[in-house]
């Protein structure tokens, strides 16, 4: 037995001192290919100090091995000493046989420190090298799609599976591919490669990718099944919910909407975009209590958000608390935080509190942002029944200008007109 051969022995039974000892006769006495092969296998089990040591023996011996520097290169990547590890790879020329290797572990140094496009740049070199290596293909397919760049990860997926390889360094292939023709907005191409894939291989991410390509294909019954297949297996996955429920919504159902928005509160009581869709699908059964007390649980974690201020606005003056809204919105004012909506809103409060004065001041502040019928028609009503004609006559031609057939401004139009 080698004395390599006796230093894993050791470790296997425990014994690091003993393997220490065998691994120091085997530098000094077996041959080199023996003492490369304990390398590799001390780099295997951690022991990257001892690999380290080794692969530093041989390269004393054989200056001239250069895979030597990239396996010391790899392993002073793996212990944060990255600009060790770029003098072992500056010294590699490219006429060496070890200078893909030594792209690739450069790339692996770049895409770690987040320098992407340095990463791209060496792996686009190897690949011109090399054009049909597997595992710069794959190198380059994953670093495209960390970054998000699915466009590009897409046909060297295609191209490792059409080579006959669905799957490397345990990495299923076959749904990156369709994950990345999903997230690159082809839908088509993504449900039929997502069809490939047996439901016990698919991950989270790829069965809830699968739910919302179905939900976007507008497929919503069988979107609903993968998404209540996700909430059954993985309950903590959070993003489920919201969009089951948006599932439930498409196709009228409401209260199953609700009931699924509420078991989403429960897993994840700290995700906005969950209350806020609870309160807009409790608004539309008619629960507009329920739909308050989210907006004010979500406005407790996050008070400025404008969004939710604009929706809790909205249902207060729904509620017809009138004062409860001006009151809420005075302290937005007060710090400059402020929407033309809630213009809008705090104006219609004070009109249904019969305090017209009050009510124009911020109908003339909403005016000076927002221009949409719905917000004219209303600001024409009002300046009617303020007795400010011109300004009424104002809003009534902006309407109509927009919807020449509203028969409503017509009418108010016709009655202003016909007064003078």
């Amino acid at each position: 037995m080698t004395y390599a051969q006796k230093a894993i022995d050791e470790i296997e039974k425990g014994n690091y001192e003993e393997a220490k000892k065998q691994f120091a006769w085997s530098l000094r006495k077996d041959d080199p290919e023996m003492v490369y092969s304990l390398a590799e296998e001390m780099y295997s089990l951690g022991f990257t100090n001892l690999a380290k040591r080794a692969y530093e023996n041989l390269l004393e011996k054989y200056p001239e091995e250069d895979s030597l520097r990239t396996a010391l290169a790899d392993i002073l990547i793996s212990e944060d000493k990255d600009e060790e590890a770029l003098n072992y790879l500056s010294q590699i020329d490219s006429t060496s046989d070890a200078y893909i290797e030594a792209l690739m572990v450069s790339a692996d140094l770049y895409q770690q420190q987040g320098m992407f496009e340095v990463s791209e740049q060496k792996l686009l070199e190897a690949i011109n090298l090399a054009p049909q290596e597997d595992v710069i293909l794959f190198a380059l397919a994953e670093l495209y799609y960390n970054v998000k760049q699915y466009k590009q990860a897409t046909p060297l997926y295609l191209e490792l599976i059409k080579q006959g390889i669905p799957e490397f360094s345990r990495v299923n292939l076959v749904q990156r591919l369709a994950m990345s023709y999903a997230l690159s907005g082809q839908l088509e191409k993504a449900l039929a490669y997502f069809d490939q894939i047996h439901d016990e291989d698919l991950d989270d991410d790829s069965r809830f990718q699968m739910g919302v390509t179905l939900f976007e294909l507008k497929n919503y019954e069988d979107a609903i099944k993968k998404f209540e297949e996700l909430r059954e297996l993985s309950p903590d996955y959070p993003t489920t919910y919201s969009f089951l429920a948006s599932a439930y919504e498409y196709l009228g159902k409401l209260n199953d909407a609700l009931t699924t928005l509420q078991e989403g509160i429960a897993v994840d009581e700290y995700n906005i975009r969950l209350y806020q869709k609870a309160s807009e699908v409790a608004t539309k059964v008619g629960k507009l209590d329920l739909a308050k007390e989210y907006l004010i649980t979500a406005l407790s974690q996050e008070p400025d958000n404008l969004s939710l201020v604009i929706m809790l606005s909205d249902v207060y003056y729904n509620l017809g608390m009138h004062q409860e809204n001006i009151d809420f919105i005075q302290n937005y004012l007060e710090n400059d935080e402020i929407d033309p909506q809630l213009y809008w809103n705090v104006a219609r409060s004070y009109v249904a509190l019969d305090d017209y004065e009050k009510a124009g001041k911020f109908y003339d502040a909403a005016a000076q942002t927002i221009n949409n019928n719905e917000f004219n028609r209303d600001a024409a009503q009002f300046y009617r029944n303020y007795g400010m004609r011109d300004e009424a006559i104002r809003f009534a031609k902006l309407v109509l200008n927009d919807s020449p057939n509203d028969i409503e401004m017509a009418a108010l139009l016709e009655e202003l007109t016909e007064e003078f």
